[in-house]
């Protein structure tokens, strides 16, 4: 198989005579948008990294957690480190945080701790989630509804999830104090008014501070290349790109899927590291896959943007949207969403 030879694609939409000419005669603007993409100040990335593993530590985590924090689609927030946090006091967190929203959701009357409310708030660790010893552990908090029915301590649905994790931080870890706990990675699904009032709780209480976690271009083919690398029992999913091409009245998307397998055949005819990705594998495996694209459409997909990149690991979105599928690979994806968290952070 060629190195830049990959199977048939469909653009979503089929691109008219006069787009094929504005990218085939753009010249000029590619010069330009890429003047703007070497300008743009990029997270500082080494020159390779681990194709991610699955981690030892991983064995520890409840199953039943896992399979719920897979295939649900999470908001991506950065998080400062919280201030005299503590494990041991998850329960009086669980009923404050249950005051708190109901104090915001009925403005105008006073409610106390421990008053009976129609949610209930769980704060529960999620043990093994972490990439070493001394990364601080993961924990979950939902908001389920209180159910209706007589029996007692039966709960109602899922209202809202999050969790905050840090997986491999120790450039985070090395330069706080004891009385900071370092989660740099929040996760959200569910209401945006419930993940406000959240945050704004935390805030308050462990005076730290949320901030949305985009994911750019530069980013996403990184993640492209490290989730093409892995190892799979069975492809669960096409792998497929989304661009967004810059025209006007409206921006137009071009979806590029490929069969997993091509994508990985692909994948091991550029990569020459065993073991780990470097940046030039990262370029040449996008390149080849421009090349194909411009081949068979005669469009120029190194002048629109990526947005979207979707794989049998996980699915993310340049603004800030994450699912991820393979519970092999959790803590892999998860510790680079942690190092572009703390980047964020720092």
């Amino acid at each position: 198989m060629d190195s830049c030879d990959t199977p048939e694609s469909t653009p979503r939409q089929s691109a008219s005579s006069r787009l094929k000419d504005y990218f085939i005669g753009a010249t000029p603007l590619q010069k330009r948008l890429e003047s703007v993409r070497r300008q743009t100040s990029f997270v500082p990335t080494p020159p390779r990294r681990k194709i991610p593993q699955c981690s030892q530590l991983q064995e520890d985590v409840d199953p039943q957690k896992v399979a719920f924090l897979l295939h649900k689609q999470w908001t991506l927030y950065s998080l400062t480190p919280l201030y005299k946090f503590s494990y041991t006091n998850l329960k009086e967190y669980s009923k404050l945080l249950s005051a708190f929203i109901a104090a915001e959701k009925q403005k105008g009357r006073a409610v106390e701790v421990g008053e009976d409310f129609d949610i209930k708030v769980i704060f529960s660790t999620l043990l093994g989630m972490k990439g070493t010893q001394r990364d601080p552990e993961a924990f979950l908090v939902q908001i389920l509804s209180k159910s209706q029915l007589p029996s007692e301590n039966r709960e109602g649905k899922v209202l809202w999830t999050g969790w905050f994790c840090c997986i491999f931080g120790d450039s985070l870890l090395e330069t706080v104090s004891e009385d900071f706990t370092c989660l740099p990675l929040f996760l959200a699904n569910g209401a945006e008014t419930n993940t406000a009032l959240i945050g704004t709780w935390f805030q308050k209480t462990f005076d730290c501070y949320f901030s949305p976690l985009a994911i750019n271009a530069y980013n996403l083919s990184w993640m492209a290349a490290m989730w093409t690398a892995c190892k799979m029992d069975h492809y669960m999913a096409t792998t497929e790109f989304l661009w967004s091409v810059p025209c006007s009245p409206q921006s137009l998307d071009i979806s590029y899927a490929v069969h997993p397998e091509d994508a990985k055949a692909l994948w091991d005819s550029v990569h020459t590291t065993p073991g780990e990705v470097t940046q030039e594998e990262v370029d040449l495996f996008m390149d080849c896959l421009y090349s194909h694209f411009h081949r068979h459409f005669k469009i120029h997909l190194s002048a629109t943007r990526l947005v979207r990149v979707s794989t049998s690991v996980a699915s993310a979105h340049t603004d800030g949207k994450i699912k991820i599928l393979c519970h092999k690979y959790l803590i892999g994806v998860l510790a680079y969403l942690t190092e572009l968290a703390i980047f964020q952070i720092e």
